[in-house]
């Protein structure tokens, strides 16, 4: 084979192989972008798919939570059905579980919380949240995008909007100081990453 057309072939199979390194790894990155955690509450499976792109801060917080299993044996503790549900800081007796410090606030990255999205729970400085989630049930919630400082949303749900709707529906009242506490506790048996198929 004269050398010009051997060294044409080599150059044309490293940049094949080249190339297919580089679709591999941009999967990779786009599934690793797109995290995909399960809470698996009394009342059934709800799979969340994360927006690492948009959130990054946000869902890295969420997801070292998850893997340390913190959010095991917590419930939804306030639950209001004309708005969302709302999780991971506390247990059965009202009792809030520490956390690690607060994170950046990261509202404003194009997500808006609408029917079916997660969103960071925060006091009024818009950069105090910790743990605690809430799961949106209107399109309406969408004022919370830019309100005292807006609500950041980082992932949706895309599995079990049934169970986050049944939650919903759940008798609720006052205890321990708090209101919109469910009568019976709904648990967060647990939250683990799904494995990618």
């Amino acid at each position: 084979m004269p050398r010009a057309r051997f060294m044409t072939n080599v150059l044309f199979g490293i940049t094949a192989f080249v190339g297919l390194g580089a679709l591999t790894m941009t999967a990779a990155n786009a599934a690793d972008d797109k995290p995909v955690v399960v809470l698996d509450t009394t009342l059934g499976p709800i799979t969340i798919e994360l927006d690492h792109a948009k959130a990054p801060i946000t869902v890295d917080n969420f997801l070292k939570y998850v893997d340390d299993g913190f959010y095991n044996n917590l419930i939804f503790h306030r639950v209001i059905s004309d708005f969302m549900i709302q999780g991971g800081g506390m247990n059965d007796q009202m009792q809030e579980k520490p956390t690690r410090p607060p994170i950046k606030n990261e509202s404003g990255n194009g997500l808006s919380n609408t029917r079916g999205t997660i969103a960071m729970a925060r006091t009024n400085n818009p950069n105090s949240a910790t743990a605690q989630f809430f799961i949106n049930l209107f399109d309406t919630n969408s004022r919370l995008d830019t309100f005292g400082g807006g609500y950041t949303v980082f992932g949706k749900v895309t599995s079990g909007m049934d169970v986050v709707d049944a939650i919903a529906k759940v008798q609720t009242g006052f205890k321990n100081g708090m209101d919109d506490v469910p009568l019976k506790p709904i648990y967060i048996k647990s939250a683990k990453r799904k494995a990618k198929s």
